[in-house]
């Protein structure tokens, strides 16, 4: 196949249906993207195998939903009203904007924007760094540039109130510690969770999923005793690169990469970089926040959120150690690994999209033989078969190109009704991956199904 490129995933998705340009009729919206039946399947499987992973699986992991809309204050304890910002420059001649560290990065893997100030950026830019659209060297200085995105709450002008949507889900998590801990009668350390959308204003949106004005996280906040971060940190490392793998990323796509320059509250932070057709880049984030959380939020609103140790009577503000994951990164980097072009025996291609099963946005297609003659069967089975997993049904053109298209979109059984289902009650299922087929009672495949496609 030839070098996928973002360009070329992103018509793929639109042809099959799994993401669609914003507003598209109306000349589309920059960055903004929706899920089409397919996309949105597929989004909600991600979501499930995270759920089923990190909090049914996981001991002592309750998951909330937090409100996007938060007491202003919320934001004023995290430190987002005064510093929650990108560094912006201008080109003078095209009037295109940039980030100034993106700019940097995007022209040389030689030096390391994070650790520059803010004047040598502007500096490096003007002397090395032609502006991507024009051509020419004439940027303006860097300025910041706030991403929270504003509102107001309230029905008379010169009484509203000026809220904000958020810009990432954990404060939420930071807030409910105290009503977790109690209502679930807990004892550190435990985990919260939360799948959830945020909102920025990016400078520089764009490269299809990868940086839009608004995506979805899946978070854990581990809360533990000062003493236990180093060990529960060096775990989440290794369980979010399991979850990767065990879903079928190669592991040779995947790095860590620890972080240049820690925020001064960290005391560790490190990414899992994923290889886009762009390079390097995140893919999810893992954090030691020390206590600093918790500390300003029982400052801004005058509540002790100190934790008591039932057994020791010590008190102590709890260490809260996180992982973060875009579900728009994640579903993007599925996609670019999965879709594969295959040459065949008989010397054809075939576009196949190898998602791990628990994935798949559907899990079976039904496809009587001849329309005239097996599809009454067809539906009846389909029918019976939507009780147990998600099914489409196609009896349009030939059972080759029929398989072909299941293949494209990554359905990894295909169940073909033909004249001995009608005799014996038999049906036969079509691997994706290995193009293999069996027999098998039409009773006994969804239980052949549910075991195939367990994560």
């Amino acid at each position: 196949m030839e070098k996928l490129t973002m360009e070329k995933l992103t018509n793929y998705c639109k042809q099959y249906g799994f993401i669609y340009p914003g507003s598209e009729i109306y000349g589309g919206f920059a960055n903004t993207w929706d899920y089409g039946p397919l996309g949105s399947r597929l989004i909600n499987n991600i979501k499930d195998c995270w759920r089923k992973r990190f909090v049914a699986q996981r001991r002592n992991s309750y998951e909330i939903d937090c409100g996007i809309l938060m007491n202003p204050k919320v934001w004023e304890a995290s430190g987002h009203t005064k510093s929650f910002s990108d560094p912006q420059v201008d080109c003078k001649e095209c009037k295109k904007r940039y980030r100034a560290d993106k700019l940097i990065s995007n022209f040389t893997t030689d030096i390391n924007p994070d650790l520059m100030t803010y004047e040598e950026m502007g500096k490096f830019i003007n002397e090395n760094i032609p502006c991507p659209n024009c051509g020419k060297r004439n940027f303006t200085d860097i300025r910041e540039f706030d991403l929270m995105f504003k509102t107001y709450r309230g029905t008379v002008n010169d009484q509203k109130l000026e809220i904000y949507l958020r810009p990432e889900t954990c404060q939420g998590e930071y807030i409910n510690f105290q009503n977790v801990l109690r209502s679930q009668r807990e004892k550190l350390p435990f985990t919260i969770a939360q799948v959830g959308k945020s909102f920025r204003n990016e400078v520089t949106p764009g490269n299809f999923l990868f940086r839009t004005i608004e995506f979805e996280q899946m978070e854990l906040q581990t809360f533990c005793k000062p003493g236990n971060d180093e060990e529960i940190f060096n775990y989440n490392k290794k369980e979010s690169m399991k979850f990767l793998t065990d879903l079928g990323i190669n592991k040779n796509n995947l790095r860590f990469k620890d972080h240049d320059k820690l925020v001064f509250y960290a005391s560790a932070a490190t990414d899992i970089q994923y290889l886009y057709p762009t390079g390097w880049d995140e893919l999810w984030g893992i954090h030691n926040r020390t206590n600093y959380d918790l500390t300003q939020h029982s400052k801004f609103s005058g509540k002790d959120l100190s934790y008591r140790d039932p057994e020791t009577n010590e008190k102590y503000i709890p260490y809260i150690l996180e992982t973060a994951v875009g579900v728009g990164r994640l579903m993007l980097a599925f996609l670019i690994d999965a879709l594969q072009e295959e040459q065949l025996e008989d010397k054809t291609t075939r576009e196949v999209l190898k998602l791990h099963p628990a994935l798949a946005p559907f899990k079976v297609a039904i496809l009587p033989l001849i329309k005239k003659v097996h599809s009454e069967k067809a539906k009846e089975i389909y029918e019976k078969y939507s009780n147990y997993f998600m099914c489409t049904f196609d009896e349009a053109s030939t059972i080759g190109k029929r398989y072909r298209r299941q293949d494209a979109i990554g359905t990894p059984y295909c169940i073909t009704i033909d004249d001995n289902t009608l005799k014996n009650n038999t049906v036969t299922i079509r691997d994706r991956d290995t193009m293999k087929q069996i027999t098998m009672d039409i009773d006994k495949v969804p239980y052949y199904i549910i075991e195939k496609t367990l994560f």
